[in-house]
C-alpha cells in the first residue's frame, strides 16, 4: 500500500492496528485488512491509487454499494472498502476524513481538530502514519477487544500532551469510557 499510495499528491496516513504499531515500532497482534485515512477533499486520489481495484462506498447506515470513477462521496460516506478483484477479500478500508483550511477535523465531531500538519508522523522507511491517540480517539467508540490490546500496548509510550488530548477528545464525543481513567494514570515523560 505504500507504494500505491505513496505516488500520490495528496496526503494520506496508514491508520487502524498498523498506525499503532508504526508508533510502537513493533507487532502487537494480527490484522485482517489494511487502514488508510485520506481527507475528503482528496478521497478521489484513491481511484488513482487503487486503479483496476474494486471500489466500493460504505452508505449509511452500512450498506455497501459500487463508488463510481470520478464520483464525489457525500459528506455522510466516510468508509471505502477495496479489493484487488471479486475472487479477493477486502484489502484495504479507507477512512475518509473532514478538513478545513489547514485543519484536520473529526468526522465523529467537528469540535476535534488539529493542523492536518500534525496528525502523524513517518516511519523510517518513509511511511505516513496516523499519531497513536487520533487512532485510539477512533477505535474508542467500538471499544472492541482488538482496540483494547491496541490502547494498552501504546499507552505507555503516549505523552502528558497525547493523553490529555484523547481524554478531551473521547470525552467530548463519547462521554464517559473505560480508557479514561487510564489515560489520567501514571503519564509517560514529554519527548
Amino acid at each position: 500500500m505504500a507504494r500505491k499510495f505513496g505516488t500520490l499528491p495528496v496526503p494520506w496516513w496508514l491508520a487502524g492496528g498498523y498506525a499503532i504499531e508504526f508508533a510502537l515500532g513493533h507487532p502487537v497482534r494480527d490484522h485482517a485488512d489494511i487502514d488508510v485515512l485520506v481527507l475528503r477533499r482528496d478521497h478521489l486520489a484513491v481511484q488513482d491509487a487503487l486503479a483496476g481495484w474494486q471500489w466500493w462506498a460504505a452508505d449509511p447506515p452500512g450498506a455497501l454499494r459500487p463508488w463510481r470513477l470520478g464520483e464525489r462521496l457525500p459528506v455522510g460516506v466516510h468508509d471505502l472498502w477495496c479489493r484487488p478483484d471479486t475472487d479477493r477479500p477486502w484489502r484495504v478500508q479507507v477512512m475518509v476524513d473532514e478538513s478545513s483550511g489547514d485543519d484536520w477535523v473529526s468526522s465523529r465531531n467537528p469540535d476535534v481538530r488539529r493542523p492536518i500538519a500534525g496528525i502523524g508522523d513517518t516511519s523510517g522507511d518513509g511511511i505516513p502514519f496516523l499519531c497513536p491517540e487520533i487512532q485510539l480517539f477512533y477505535k474508542a467508540k467500538g471499544h472492541r477487544p482488538k482496540d483494547d490490546v491496541d490502547f494498552a500496548a501504546v499507552l505507555p509510550i503516549l505523552t502528558i500532551e497525547q493523553r490529555e488530548w484523547l481524554a478531551y477528545a473521547i470525552t467530548r464525543t463519547y462521554g464517559p469510557h473505560p480508557w479514561l481513567r487510564q489515560l489520567a494514570g501514571r503519564r509517560a515523560p514529554k519527548h
